[in-house]
């Protein structure tokens, strides 16, 4: 069985249908672009595999279990949008990396210094470790993304999760997160990546998921950038 495994999920907000008979299954070591426009189930697909959102048919199952307690377990790494989070929060760099250690933590959430050997590693990795002591609405777009990245890293998630991650980014940022994601990848990790962005999907994807509510393909990069498919991801077919 693959890590992330959705079968046949209907998600509804009220009378809107946001995901429609969703079946995807993600293997490890690879990365998955998923694409469509805004409004097409992308961020709800991704809020189904946290278990934040319950679908009310079919299922999904993180290593064969609830994607909930595997969140709680610290086995999904997540990377959101920017309007997602509050940034004026008085939080520095170093503390948002730092969250992604606190499943390994207990309950009093004291650090120690496996965890900080781990936060300064991934700020490393990221490029952010002379920005460590800064507050994180401080940093520029591309800056907050490679923060968020540095967060999974430092979790040591199996299974990272990252919407719109190259919305407002400059391409040091861009260049520096496919790298880091290709690095995952290649050391087991599933990762899968939520964009309409489609200029860097050949360089950093494995595989690509066109969605429109339903899962419209799903399969090679050079096959989901293909006119005719993603007209149908993208609502211009021909009336």
């Amino acid at each position: 069985m693959n890590p992330v495994d959705v079968r046949s999920a209907t998600v509804r907000y009220g009378d809107v249908l946001a995901l429609d008979d969703v079946s995807i299954s993600l293997a490890a070591g690879r990365i998955t672009g998923l694409v469509g426009m805004n409004g097409s189930g992308k961020s709800t697909l991704l809020k189904s595999i946290l278990g934040l959102v319950r679908p009310a048919s079919g299922s999904v199952t993180i290593h064969g279990s609830d994607p909930a307690g595997a969140r709680r377990r610290g086995l999904i790494g997540y990377v959101p949008q920017n309007e997602d989070v509050d940034w004026a929060f008085p939080v520095s760099v170093r503390d948002v990396v730092m969250m992604g250690r606190y499943g390994r933590q207990g309950m009093l959430r004291r650090a120690r210094q496996s965890d900080r050997d781990a936060v300064a590693e991934a700020l490393d990795r990221v490029e952010l470790a002379d920005l460590a002591d800064r507050q994180i609405g401080q940093l520029s777009g591309g800056q907050r993304k490679r923060a968020f990245v540095a967060r999974g890293i430092a979790q040591g998630a199996g299974i990272l999760l990252l919407d719109e991650p190259f919305a407002g980014v400059d391409k040091r940022s861009e260049a520096t997160i496919v790298r880091l994601l290709r690095e995952l990848a290649a050391s087991g990790s599933t990762v899968l990546v939520s964009s309409h962005d489609l200029h860097a999907l050949p360089e950093l994807a494995d595989d690509a998921v066109l969605l429109r509510s339903r899962v419209l393909f799903h399969g090679s990069v050079e096959e989901a950038l293909a006119p005719q498919n993603l007209s149908r991801a993208f609502g211009l077919e021909a009336s």
